[in-house]
């Protein structure tokens, strides 16, 4: 489920994340309820969003999908600080 989670910097393509890169965390019978990821935006995308573009996010799997568009103001702008 993990590689199913997108975001989308409005006017760029979704990006899905780099997930669990400090351990494995799933096997064939389970998988972990805590996974890690990662969103590699590029220069231009940070660049959008510190300039005000609009965020949204979402799941796509086979048996859930979801989307939050846009996401709230007040949690974009904390993600937006985040980043370099």
């Amino acid at each position: 489920i993990e590689y199913d989670v997108w975001i989308k910097v409005d006017g760029f393509n979704k990006v899905t994340p780099v997930a669990d890169e400090d351990l494995e965390r799933e096997t064939e019978d389970k998988t972990s309820s805590v996974h890690f990821l990662r969103f590699e935006l590029t220069a231009a995308m940070v660049a959008a969003l510190k300039l005000g573009s609009q965020l949204s996010a979402g799941i796509s799997h086979a048996v859930y999908e979801h989307t939050v568009d846009p996401v709230p103001q007040h949690i974009r702008d904390s993600l937006v600080a985040d980043l370099d």
